[in-house]
């Protein structure tokens, strides 16, 4: 059942990511400048599944990111809350770099704290995937967590606001 919901949500992901570029408002033919914005404060909301014990939870995670300089690095604080049996929250640094225009790739140390957890190191890297609508930019997201007891998958939706 827990393969299921995630193969459902990469699913729809992908159809989300075959909408996205099939959209007409998403057609930059010959735009070869694109306008980053500096912050973007970001929200994702994810189904989690937790390896060591095979249960499946939600995540939010929260980050603010500023842009260094003209470049596609970004730097900033992020979060991630894990509710329910299993819940624990992480604090980080997230690093941030958009080596294309939709795609952002991440990695965040952090410190994991909460259920069965005493302040311990924690690495976690993400994918977005995002569509500007405005000064918006939606899209799916997937995160891999690495705690030294466990490590999970989250596979969900990513909102972000730019200015």
């Amino acid at each position: 059942m827990k393969l299921k919901f995630l193969l459902i949500m990469l699913m729809i992901a992908g159809f989300a990511r075959v909408y996205a570029q099939n959209n007409p408002e998403n057609d930059h033919e010959g735009d070869h400048h694109h306008h980053h914005h500096k912050n973007e404060l970001g929200l994702s909301n994810s189904a989690v599944y937790i390896f060591e014990e095979e249960k499946l939870a939600y995540s939010l995670h929260l980050h603010y990111i500023r842009l260094l300089g003209d470049s596609k690095f970004g730097l900033g604080p992020g979060v991630e809350m894990i509710f329910g049996e299993h819940s624990h929250n992480t604090v980080g640094l997230v690093l941030a770099y958009s080596p294309l225009e939709p795609l952002t790739l991440a990695i965040t140390p952090g410190v994991t704290f909460g259920h069965e957890s005493h302040n311990e190191f924690s690495m976690a890297a993400e994918a977005i995937y995002a569509f500007n609508i405005g000064v918006f930019h939606i899209g799916p997201a997937i995160e891999f967590s690495y705690l030294p007891h466990d490590y999970h998958i989250s596979v969900g939706f990513h909102i972000g606001f730019g200015f």
